[in-house]
């Protein structure tokens, strides 16, 4: 067997690991200081492979939610379902060595992952263990409620921001328990867990317009949803067809202009975040400024997430925001937010 698919820990290849599974997350890990760093390593992995399952169209629904609830199985502390039962489930699944990308590749360690992450105080587990449970749980239930149609169709903003929340709120949870495991004062606890979901939706909504062409061509999952596709008077079939190109490019823009609502919230969760643990204002100010800079591009071109090319910002640019943020503090977040809003950043400070 690889030795990453042995239950054993090995936290550099986790770290590896993230380097090819998400570009925005491994931003966020390496600007990260230990412990968090590693926390939010583990934490994402372990999302990771939920995520890699449910967007999996080559596994019939039915098998794709069993697997799914072994996984829940395998991370809950009072099951006797081990992760190794979990990979010896997901074998007939996983594409050959050979043909395998990064997610799978994750997929087929999780054994290395779970043991690396069992290493960790239990305070840092149960801080992790709930909101990822909670996010296979939901996914599970998503695969189930659309099993008809062998692919998630969403049908209205309500069940978008559900599975936004299942997906990603989550995630915004599991942050903020690790930041406040040692304790915080009560209303920076309050105003962290009360921005929280708001900061994981704003990233999820940006990610369902500006990934709307792979999700369907690739995944079979349209998350625009259905009663906007109808109020243009197109179905949601045609979310990347070139004779619908116009009317589906508006079902993008609404959903962008959506996700812009829960920026402020976002803002709100960042400038509250405690610098303790490892933890750094600037790994997640820059993810948020890079979505305010694709919520950008995807107001001003829509139909670009219609089409193979997608909606991207320059290297340029991501390259310019990382280094602003890195040298501001959480009480510049205001400037740097309006100043990408307007145009692309390095372009704003030549």
């Amino acid at each position: 067997m690889n030795p990453v698919e042995s239950p054993e820990p090995d936290l550099d290849w986790c770290h590896e690991a993230v380097q090819g599974v998400s570009r925005t997350f491994a931003l966020t890990v390496d600007v990260l200081d230990e412990p968090m760093a590693s926390h939010v390593c583990l934490g994402y992995l372990l999302c990771r492979v939920a995520d890699t399952i449910e967007d999996a169209n080559h596994i019939p629904p039915a098998e794709q939610a069993a697997l799914l609830r072994t996984y829940d199985a395998a991370l809950d502390p009072d099951s006797e379902t081990t992760i190794t039962e979990f990979r010896a489930a997901a074998e007939e699944w996983l594409p050959a060595p050979a043909d395998r990308d990064e997610d799978w590749a994750v997929v087929a360690a999780a054994p290395t992952v779970w043991a690396t992450f069992t290493e960790q105080p239990e305070p840092v587990r149960d801080a992790i263990v709930a909101p990822i449970r909670e996010m296979v749980d939901g996914m599970a239930m998503f695969v189930e409620r659309h099993a008809d149609t062998g692919g998630l169709r969403l049908d209205d903003r309500s069940e978008l921001e559900e599975y936004c929340y299942y997906a990603a709120g989550t995630v915004g949870i599991l942050i903020t328990n690790l930041l406040t495991r040692r304790g915080v004062a009560e209303e920076r606890a309050e105003t962290l867990y009360g921005t929280a979901e708001e900061f994981g939706l704003l990233l999820q909504l940006i990610n369902v317009s500006k990934d709307a062409y792979d999700d369907y061509t690739s995944e079979n999952n349209v998350y625009l949803p259905a009663t906007w596709f109808e109020e243009e008077g197109i179905d949601q079939e045609a979310v990347v067809d070139p004779a619908a190109r116009e009317s589906a490019a508006s079902v993008v823009h609404r959903t962008a202009t959506h996700a812009a609502t829960f920026l402020d919230d976002a803002q709100t969760y960042l400038e509250s975040m405690p610098l303790s643990h490892g933890n750094k204002t600037a790994a997640w100010s820059v993810p948020f400024l890079l979505g305010v800079g694709t919520l950008r591009e995807l107001k001003a071109r829509p139909e670009d997430a219609l089409t193979e090319s997608g909606v991207k910002i320059s290297r340029r640019e991501v390259f310019a925001v990382m280094e602003a943020a890195h040298d501001a503090g959480a009480d510049s977040l205001t400037g740097l937010r309006e100043t990408v809003a307007r145009k692309p950043y390095h372009h704003a400070t030549e």
